[in-house]
């Protein structure tokens, strides 16, 4: 059976500064200079997600704060759902596809009714399970679920309530650490082959989502979950890094972001990799049998050469 390629997700989230058309430059750029696959927003109802006091209390790093609050910083990030609306036909525009994180209920009913290919639980709420069941019940697209800062059974519990639904085949699990950077000792790649051993063919597929620095544990991800889908432990489908156009522009996720640069070297990467990453189909391929016949030192022809 023919694998399916890696699909490349630029995580966009809210490093569009509250700006439309700043958010549909970054997926112009994701799709037609970098080559990513998928661009991936968030949506949050602030007021249902967060306590009156959490709203109430200013940004905890002041120089990232777009408002006096921690609320008012949020809102002013937020897109409606008529923006959302607006976001999908850009990217149908540019020939990528569309996706968002849902923080808490409401989103998720305003972005399921939207009826988007795929649909991203994040780390902080992949215990919220009013919300998933809504997306169980009412939402047909894949649901893509992020395992950061989560329990081996906490993992479980999520993976038996798809299966207790019906939607096991439709659930993307991410292996993740959850950080802003990541340093490279605290990314593990070796938790890919943990999740795809206890549920590689449980669910539909497994993916990684980095917040590291730099492209090459990306390849090395892909490697990870190339050679367990070899083994046979279900597919490897994602590789989902944070996108900016500026590292240093104001916000929280800019600086664990790639810039254009990176982003498309990561697409490239991952593609030319991708094809490397099999077993030799015949013992002698090809291309080393023009050379095999010019160069190979082989007893029976030299014997009778002399």
């Amino acid at each position: 059976m023919k694998r399916q390629p890696v699909q490349v997700i630029a995580e966009i989230g809210c490093n569009h500064k509250g700006d439309l058309n700043l958010a549909k430059e970054l997926i112009r750029v994701a799709a037609e200079e970098c080559g990513a696959d998928v661009a991936k927003f968030q949506k949050r109802c602030n007021r249902e997600l967060l306590t009156p006091l959490e709203y109430a209390t200013p940004h905890p790093v002041p120089q990232n704060a777009y408002g006096p609050t921690y609320g008012a910083h949020r809102e002013f990030l937020e897109f409606d759902v008529d923006q959302h609306r607006e976001l999908i036909e850009t990217c149908k525009a540019h020939g990528i596809a569309y996706s968002t994180s849902v923080w808490d209920l409401t989103s998720a009913r305003e972005m399921a009714a939207l009826g988007p290919m795929m649909l991203k639980i994040p780390s902080a709420t992949n215990q919220h399970f009013d919300l998933q069941d809504y997306l169980c019940r009412h939402f047909e697209g894949e649901i893509h679920v992020s395992t950061g800062m989560s329990t081996g059974r906490e993992i479980a519990d999520l993976v038996a309530f798809y299966e207790d639904r019906g939607r096991a085949k439709d659930l993307v699990i991410y292996s993740c650490t959850s950080g802003y950077p990541v340093a490279f000792g605290d990314v593990c790649l070796f938790e890919i082959r943990n999740l795809m051993e206890r549920y590689g063919t449980r669910v539909n597929s497994i993916g990684f989502s980095g917040h590291h620095l730099g492209i090459g544990t990306d390849v090395a991800a892909l490697a990870v979950g190339r050679m367990m889908e070899a083994e046979g432990w279900g597919r490897f489908s994602h590789i989902e890094r944070h996108f900016t156009l500026d590292r240093s522009w104001k916000g929280t996720d800019h600086a664990a972001s790639l810039e254009p640069d990176g982003l498309r070297q990561l697409c490239r990467d991952i593609r030319e990799v991708d094809q490397t990453l099999a077993m030799k189909p015949e013992e002698i391929l090809p291309v080393e049998q023009v050379q095999r016949d010019k160069l190979k030192w082989l007893r029976a022809r030299h014997a009778k050469a002399s």
